[in-house]
């Protein structure tokens, strides 16, 4: 592992505590892996969650945020995936054993070996390090990790609106294209019109299906229409 930096973070140091500028370290880049400035990073309630320790499970000082999106500063020698200067983005997994049948199968979030999540969990596998033994988020300014976790960011698309993609939109992807909506054609239900509903009916609906929007909520209607559902089902 390589020698560490210092990174400047907005955490809490204790769940009464109040959000604050943190200062901690990383690992500086390894032949593999990536280092990006964080130029945006989304809010997700389980951020907010973790943060007051509302599942009990807590590490201090804890700096949250897993919708990360941001510009290459520094790459390892072996690394193929991105350039300096590109635009890059991190969702919820940072690390992974990469050895198990499912890490294999790219499906690193049923890693064997349990995943390493973004912010507040293990860095048991020895691919990010800390100076604690778990791992700090995106309310940072900078993040280093191995490539295989890392997206290309087209620069086209506004980078201040891509830490979503990380988090909600994958989320629907999944279901989507386990379901083959991705080619088209078909009649797709999205039940619930909050947050991950919103971003299910986008994408179904840019991938030329259907869409019906599900909700129990009639005041959802209008919003469901405008961002592209076909029908709506209270």
């Amino acid at each position: 592992m390589a020698g560490m930096y210092e990174v400047t973070g907005w955490g809490k140091e204790s769940k009464e505590g109040k959000f604050k500028t943190l200062k901690f370290q990383r690992n500086l880049p390894g032949d593999n892996d990536v280092t990006f400035d964080i130029k945006y990073c989304g809010i997700c309630h389980s951020d907010i969650h973790m943060a007051n320790s509302e599942f009990g499970q807590s590490n201090y000082p804890c700096v949250p945020g897993h919708e990360l999106a941001g510009v290459v500063t520094a790459v390892g020698r072996a690394v193929k995936k991105v350039s300096v200067g590109d635009h890059v983005g991190v969702g919820c997994i940072v690390d992974t054993c990469m050895s198990c049948s499912s890490c294999s199968e790219d499906a690193e979030h049923y890693c064997e070996n349990e995943m390493t999540m973004a912010f507040d969990r293990k860095t048991k596998h020895g691919h990010i390090k800390t100076n604690a033994e778990y791992s700090f988020g995106g309310y940072s300014h900078s993040y280093t990790l191995n490539e295989r976790y890392v997206a290309k960011i087209p620069k086209s698309y506004p980078l201040e609106s891509a830490g979503p993609l990380f988090c909600s939109a994958i989320t629907m992807y999944s279901p989507l294209a386990q379901w083959g909506a991705p080619k088209g054609g078909k009649h797709v239900g999205i039940v619930g019109i909050g947050g991950l509903g919103q971003m299910g009916v986008q994408l179904a609906k840019a991938m030329g299906n259907k869409v019906t929007a599900i909700s129990t909520s009639p005041n959802k209607k209008t919003a469901a229409l405008e961002i592209g559902a076909d029908n709506f089902i209270v």
